[in-house]
């Protein structure tokens, strides 16, 4: 189903396809299966506790999976991982799983090579238009210095340091 954007609607979503957002696969499982979904729209939130933020369309199957477990991971993906990006972006999550890399850490999928990798558990749940935001407390964390997978301007990229002047 199509819908037509409003005027607002149409420039709001042109002004925030020129902000650079990293990209991540939030994670979830379910009787044993591994379920889990694109975000672009992730940040962290405080450091005492130290918490995160995710935002997922309501019709997501992995928020119905979050919701049931109270808990998820946080894979942030990669530079090289874009085609990770593009087969957790679709619709439906049985077989977004196979042919990836991942294991279980906390209980929850965590995939191989992503740049950082974070376990939550679920503090609270925010409704906020057709998403919901999932504030959630972190209970491991890994940084795998590598470089991150960007979007900005409907592509994706990585962030790169400005010379000094």
């Amino acid at each position: 189903m199509h819908t037509t954007l409003s005027p607002v609607q149409e420039t709001f979503k042109d002004v925030m396809s020129h902000v650079a957002t990293p990209v991540a696969v939030v994670t979830s499982m379910d009787g044993g299966l591994p379920f889990g979904t694109t975000v672009s729209a992730f940040t962290s939130l405080s450091m005492t506790p130290p918490m995160v933020l995710v935002s997922l369309d309501r019709g997501s199957e992995t928020l119905e999976l979050i919701t049931a477990s109270k808990k998820f991971g946080l894979n942030v993906l990669a530079s090289d991982q874009q085609g990770t990006a593009l087969k957790f972006a679709k619709m439906g999550g049985i077989g977004k799983f196979q042919g990836v890399r991942w294991e279980i850490d906390h209980d929850l999928p965590r995939i191989a090579g992503a740049a950082g990798w974070i376990a939550c558990h679920v503090d609270q749940f925010v409704e906020g238009g057709d998403h919901v935001v999932v504030l959630g407390t972190v209970v491991a964390a890994e940084n795998n210095y590598s470089d991150p997978l960007t979007y900005h301007r409907r592509v994706f990229g990585t962030h790169s340091a400005l010379e000094s002047a």
